[in-house]
């Protein structure tokens, strides 16, 4: 495999890629594997909150948007997913159905399996736990993205300037988590082990699993 995967520029095209992205009448197949990629995608997450070693970047930036503005968590979240989408416009990025259940179903896993997760004490454990969920959200996202019926709004901003910008998945993702955890820091929001996982991870996490996808069912990403 060696460094390969730090190249790929594109999401590939496999036997469930949707022939549009916006459309509200997908084939089962493309829409199957969306609810199944955004479900392992929020899996991820969860595991990475459960781990309690640092939240993810982008709410990092919440809490410091949050400490700033005076507005709720939630709120400041809002703000900023209402911004991204905005950049959409300028990347001339196109929604779809993943679009509305990125939302949705990561919300509805996050709630769910939070509750059934194990909370540990030992710094180790949490450590293990924080980088599965960076690995998991990888796949799961590469497996989502590959369906091709619309990203969630962050996923969308990736994309969007890696076509504008011909630079590698891994470099754009990386750069975005990066650059929204130091603007979070610099805001007041607080950063944790898992939040630096997470930044300099979830680049090449999904990148790999691109890669891997794309192996098994399709042909070399390049």
């Amino acid at each position: 495999m060696r460094l390969n995967f730090l190249k790929i520029r594109a999401i590939p095209a496999l036997f469930w890629t949707s022939p549009k992205a916006l459309t509200f009448k997908p084939p089962i197949t493309s829409f199957f594997m969306l609810i199944v990629g955004l479900t392992i995608f929020g899996l991820g997450e969860t595991l990475l909150l459960a781990a309690g070693v640092g939240v993810s970047p982008w709410t990092v930036f919440a809490q410091g948007v949050s400490f700033r503005s005076g507005w709720s968590i939630g709120v400041s979240t809002a703000v900023i997913s209402s911004f991204v989408l905005l950049t959409w416009w300028f990347l001339k990025q196109k929604p779809g159905l993943g679009t509305i259940l990125n939302i949705i179903i990561i919300s509805l896993v996050l709630d769910f399996c939070l509750p059934f997760l194990p909370k540990f004490d030992a710094v180790f454990p949490k450590i293990l736990m924080a980088m599965t969920g960076v690995l998991v959200t990888g796949f799961g996202g590469a497996i989502y993205l590959i369906a091709n019926l619309g990203p969630g709004p962050r996923d969308g901003l990736m994309t969007g300037l890696q076509r504008l910008t011909n630079y590698p998945l891994a470099a754009v993702r990386g750069s975005i988590e990066i650059s929204v955890v130091g603007f979070g820091v610099l805001l007041g929001g607080k950063a944790g082990l898992g939040t630096l996982f997470f930044a300099f991870g979830i680049g090449p996490a999904l990148a790999i699993s691109i890669m891997l996808l794309d192996k098994l069912f399709g042909e070399n990403v390049e």
